[in-house]
Formats: structure tokens, sequence, C-alpha cells
């Protein structure tokens, strides 16, 4: 009897420590890898010189809105099938196409290779269908790798975070931004920070103004752009005397309705100028209705990098006014 026990709880540590094994191994996945807003494509060379190539292309290495010269959403890697594996498998993002015998349908593929990580895996039975399900999901996918590339950005980001006080004591709101921008001013109602970058600099300001300043007979998007150029005359001046920052007025601003914790929010994507200098770059703003407190928070950066790509830096300011939380919450 006693032989029997010994044996039972033997086997019993076996396959407990086996298990346990099993499941550290599976749950162990390497850092992913890649530079921010790159996708590989797991698609093999005829068809990515083909249609499906250009399809591809076209949705996911679009030009970005609002820059004020031509940058794709991402950078695109293609990968044959037959070397899709080690390191290959390590980027943050990666898109695979099979066709086969089925209908078209997707597969959303989270970590499995590397950590953090997304896969989609895009299949069908025909190129059209391949094709046609690319266009008619363009916006989920690019949606999803967005996003998983925003969580890098603040993850990089929160490894030297500045401390976010003169916000939160002013507009009562926190946010996640490098100790690599400084505070150029604090009022009560508006607060300013510039970063230094190579050829240029980027600019982050949050501010308030009543519901009603954006909420009247007008044009939503035309009293945006009217309060921008109000508070680029007292606050944002240019090079010399008389001169400030104003909405660029050749190219209309994209704008959209959103949802930002929880709150009604207009997004708006643009060129910006300094009023009698040649001085221009993108902007991204964010008019977060807060009923509370009766203002619109808006909340903006925008770039100066002339004669350079703005893609990253400008994706970096959207991170960024993406962590803002109102403290009350």
């Amino acid at each position: 009897m006693k032989s029997f026990l010994l044996f039972t709880l033997s086997l019993f540590l076996f396959i407990s420590c086996n298990t346990d094994s099993q499941n550290k191994s599976a749950s162990i996945v390497s850092d992913s890898s890649g530079n921010l807003n790159s996708i590989n494509i797991v698609i093999d060379n005829e068809n990515w010189n083909g249609m499906i190539g250009e399809k591809l292309r076209a949705v996911f290495a679009a030009n970005v809105d609002g820059l004020p010269q031509q940058e794709p959403l991402f950078n695109l890697n293609q990968i044959p099938p037959n070397t899709f594996s080690g390191f290959a498998r390590k980027n943050r993002s990666f898109i695979k196409v099979e066709l086969n015998d089925a209908q078209p349908k997707h597969t959303i593929l989270i970590d499995s290779f590397a950590k953090p990580q997304i896969g989609i895996i895009v299949s069908g039975n025909s190129k059209i269908a391949v094709i046609n399900y690319l266009e008619k999901n363009a916006d989920t996918f690019i949606k999803k790798i967005k996003n998983t590339e925003i969580t890098e950005q603040l993850r990089r980001i929160r490894k030297s975070l500045k401390d976010d006080a003169p916000l939160q004591s002013n507009l009562g709101v926190s946010l996640k931004f490098p100790t690599a921008y400084r505070f150029a001013k604090e009022e009560s109602d508006f607060v300013w920070m510039r970063k230094d970058i190579q050829n240029g600099s980027m600019e982050l300001t949050i501010y308030e103004v009543p519901i009603d300043a954006i909420e009247n007979d007008r044009e939503v998007i035309c009293n945006i752009i009217n309060i921008r150029d109000s508070i680029g005359k007292v606050h944002i001046p240019g090079p010399s005397e008389g001169q400030h920052m104003i909405t660029e007025e050749a190219f209309a601003p994209y704008i959209n309705e959103i949802k930002f914790r929880g709150r009604n929010a207009f997004e708006i994507k643009g060129t910006w100028e300094v009023k009698g200098a040649f001085m221009a770059g993108p902007f991204l703003t964010y008019a977060i209705k807060d009923e509370s407190k009766s203002r619109y928070l808006i909340a903006e950066g925008f770039v100066f990098r002339p004669s350079y790509s703005k893609r990253d830096q400008i994706f970096e300011i959207e991170a960024i006014l993406k962590s803002l939380q109102f403290v009350e919450d």
C-alpha cells in the first residue's frame, strides 16, 4: 500500500511538473521588433507584383491625411511565405495573404510569434475575392494595426515621463509625454509644451473654450479654425513681430466626429502656417466636449520640420494626445 501511494504521488508530481513546463514554454514569446508604422506583408512574389499587391499598397500605403506632402500610412515590407520564419516572424505587425478553396475571410492573430504583435491572415478562393475583401475590411484592419502601433509608441514614451502637474492643476487633465518636452507657457486655461528635434520642433498645446464657442449657428469646422487662429495670435508668435500661427487656407482640414474617453469629440487634421513667414506644417487637434465643466477641452499638436518627412512626428503626437485623461474620471 505504501509503495502504491509513493508511486501515485511520484506520477502526480511528474505530470504536474511536465504540464507546468509546457504551459511556461507555451506562454514565453520573445519581444516583437520593427520600426513603428511598418508592416510585413507575407505574400509570394507573383501576387505582390500583381493585382493583390496593388490593392495592399493602395490600402496600407495610402497617403496620410493632413500632411503637407505625400507620406505612406505604413511602410510595407514583402516577405515570401517560404521565408516567413525565425526573425521574420518577430515584426510587430504582419499581414499574410493565402489563396485557397475557401470563401473570403480573415483571422486575427495576437502575440502568436512575439509580443506585442498583431497578425492578419486574409484568405480567399480567387484574387478578385481577396482584393474585394481587403477593400471591404480596410478600415478595420488599419484601425487594429494602428492601435498596436500607438500602444507600442506609448510604451516607449512611458520609459521617461515628464511631470504633468501643470496640466492637472490648470486644466484638470493628465497626459503622458516624454521628458524631452519642456513647458513653454503655463496659464490657467492654456498650457504649451515644446520639443526640439533635428531640423525643427514638435509642439503640444492644451486649452479650453466655452461650449458655445464651438456649438453655435456656424459650422463646427469654421468655429474650430477661428479658435485655432485666435489662440495662435495670442499665444504662438512667429519669428518676427506681428507674425503668428494660423490654419493654412489653401488646404481644407479633415474633420471626424469621434468618442474620446466616452465623451463626444471632434478630430481635426490639417496644416498650419505662420502669417507673414515661410513656415508651415501639419497639426492634429482633438476638441473634446466636457459637459461637467461647460467647456470644450482642446488638445493639439503640430510639427515644424521643413523639407523633411513628418509622419512619425505627427504619429508620436497622436499617441500622446490619445493618452489624455480627465482627472475627475
